[in-house]
């Protein structure tokens, strides 16, 4: 049973979490304007797994055929026959469950636009074979985070927008830039294999040095969002100096990574963008509750 568990977890990468779940957690947090609930905190998480974990799988089972002629993905659970086609759909189906029913009990609204998930992590995957913009809709599939943090604690939605929905405007395209400016990073690991198969990776259509640019441009798309949020929500100044160590970490991403030496992509990657994720929550959190 934990062999399987194990193998479920791999499959969906669930250590990858972390890139995103503190970004459901500071919105809830932002929309509180302090510490929320623990039912709130919980069902956030759970429908946040539970979303994630479901794309995952769904990005696996399309694109099994590509990843089996890829080297660098070929040993995957589904390529390497260690997870079934009806394990796959069973992973699918409790992880929508778990999104939906934890949608249900924070409030009608988050149940009402939980479909738009499901819609857009089909859509992901398909992108790849004929536009360059993958990554940037897989940066919003992970921008729905902050918004679903947001909404689980107020349950409205106001038109036209006050200051609580551009701030959740601006966290979820803080949150896509980010995402797709380090997936683009991400992406130079399989530039010969994309060329190969005609897959539109930003790499691949546009070449190591143009993709880097893309990349360091959304990165500082999504720190002048930011900068946005604080003077939206009138943020202080420990939320500043986070902003100061995110920029930090984004430039020392950036330095790790260059046209003709990929070595350090998975630091980049990894290391890196957790780096990121955890400091927007954590200063963000101390700003709010100390201010």
């Amino acid at each position: 049973m934990l062999k399987k568990l194990k193998l479920y977890a791999d499959f969906v990468v669930l250590r990858h979490t972390l890139f995103a779940i503190p970004f459901a957690y500071l919105g809830a947090i932002l929309a509180s304007k302090g510490i929320p609930e623990l039912r709130v905190l919980f069902w956030v998480g759970l429908a946040f797994l539970g979303a994630r974990s479901a794309a995952m799988a769904l990005n696996n089972l399309i694109d099994k055929d590509i990843d089996a002629k890829n080297p660098r993905t070929a040993n995957r659970e589904m390529p390497a026959g260690k997870i079934t086609l009806s394990e796959v759909w069973g992973l699918i189906v409790i992880s929508y469950f778990f999104l939906f029913y934890s949608a249900y009990k924070l409030n009608p609204l988050c149940l009402a636009l939980a479909p738009i998930i499901p819609v857009t992590s089909i859509i992901y995957p398909y992108l790849k074979r004929s536009l360059p913009i993958s990554h940037f809709v897989l940066g919003m599939n992970l921008g729905y985070a902050p918004v679903g943090g947001w909404l689980a604690v107020t349950g409205i939605f106001n038109f036209p927008f006050g200051a609580p929905e551009i701030a959740m405007l601006l966290l979820l395209f803080a949150v896509t830039f980010w995402v797709a400016g380090f997936d683009i990073i991400y992406s130079l690991h399989d530039i010969d294999f994309d060329i190969k198969n005609k897959l539109y990776s930003v790499p691949a259509v546009f070449g190591v040095k143009r993709a880097l640019d893309v990349s360091f441009v959304s990165h500082i798309l999504m720190l002048i969002l930011l900068v946005g949020l604080m003077l939206v929500l009138k943020l202080g100044i420990i939320f500043k100096v986070g902003l100061i160590v995110i920029a930090a970490l984004i430039w020392y991403e950036h330095t790790l990574v260059k046209a003709d030496n990929f070595t350090n992509v998975p630091v980049a990657f990894f290391n890196v963008n957790a780096a990121v994720s955890l400091s927007m929550l954590a200063f963000t959190a101390l700003d709010i509750v100390l201010s």
